[in-house]
């Protein structure tokens, strides 16, 4: 149980290895098992997160992890999209929000909502059933976004992995411009949580991850997966995952506590993303 005394020039395999056979630690060996085990099996591993995970710079981590098929299919909520966007079309992300309040400056940065709310209109045209995720990676690759290269969106698109985007109406920046179209981006969301309910419809031997996404994930997870369980899925021997900085209500009973009563196994993670999200890849990658 005692952790093994550090020394210098030890690999990253014993690190690990050495770490304490109790509580968390055994909870971060479960996860990793739980997701290599999944991918041995041909089974799927659905990465949902919030945005806050893109703004410490993770994409380049969650691709690589996308490009060596650990990774099956990513869940977003609006705000991930955002800041998604943004980091293909320059790179970086994110603005000082008090400081836009005051002049209603905030949010209104005319390139990000315009680019945003232009890639949905084919879904009210000819691609009635595409989702938003699908939709926006092929917009930005099309338009050759500068960074593309770190963009999830984007990147999915390229590996014909499926990324799914669940947008409330009002609660992104985008939502606030002339541009917006609410039955476009109404449309392309609910055929995205259709796809999401597809998705979990399979996760019987799978791993879902839930990465700081307080409610918006939290909550149309449950939803797609009672859809899923409706329709005959019969879901078993999956493991859910919570990863956040500090615990939160829906996360734990929506992810980590009610599924898994069905016929699996849920975690929570607790701990800084920019930290514990390399920590989980690499543990996975080893």
């Amino acid at each position: 149980m005692l952790f093994r005394s550090p020394r210098k020039g030890a690999s990253f395999i014993d690190f690990i290895e050495s770490l304490p056979h109790i509580e968390a630690a055994n909870n971060l060996r479960a996860v990793v098992d739980a997701i290599v085990r999944a991918r041995d099996n041909d089974r799927p591993v659905i990465w949902g997160m919030g945005a806050h995970v893109i703004k410490c710079g993770l994409n380049p981590v969650l691709i690589e992890l996308m490009r060596r098929r650990v990774i099956t299919a990513v869940v977003l909520n609006g705000a991930g999209a955002v800041h998604d966007f943004e980091v293909a079309l320059i790179g970086e992300t994110s603005e000082d929000v008090a400081a836009g309040l005051d002049d209603g400056s905030f949010g209104m940065v005319r390139e990000t909502a315009d680019g945003l709310n232009a890639a949905l209109g084919p879904v009210l045209e000819d691609t009635p059933d595409a989702g938003f995720g699908g939709l926006v990676g092929r917009y930005l690759n099309t338009h050759g976004a500068p960074n593309l290269a770190h963009s999830l969106m984007a990147q999915a698109a390229n590996l014909e992995i499926p990324l799914t985007v669940h947008v409330a109406i009002g609660t992104d920046i985008c939502h606030m411009h002339p541009s917006a179209d609410g039955a476009a981006i109404g449309r392309a969301t609910f055929n995205d949580f259709r796809l999401l309910a597809t998705l979990l419809s399979d996760l019987s031997g799978g791993v879902f991850l839930n990465v700081g996404s307080a409610v918006i994930i939290p909550e149309t997870f449950l939803k797609a997966f009672t859809v899923a369980q409706n329709l005959g899925a019969s879901l078993n021997d999956f493991v859910t995952v919570n990863m956040d900085m500090i615990a939160h209500y829906r996360p734990g009973q929506n992810v980590v506590i009610r599924p898994p009563q069905v016929g699996g196994s849920g975690y929570n993670l607790l701990g800084r993303h920019e930290l514990m999200v390399p920590l989980l890849a690499q543990a996975v990658a080893e």
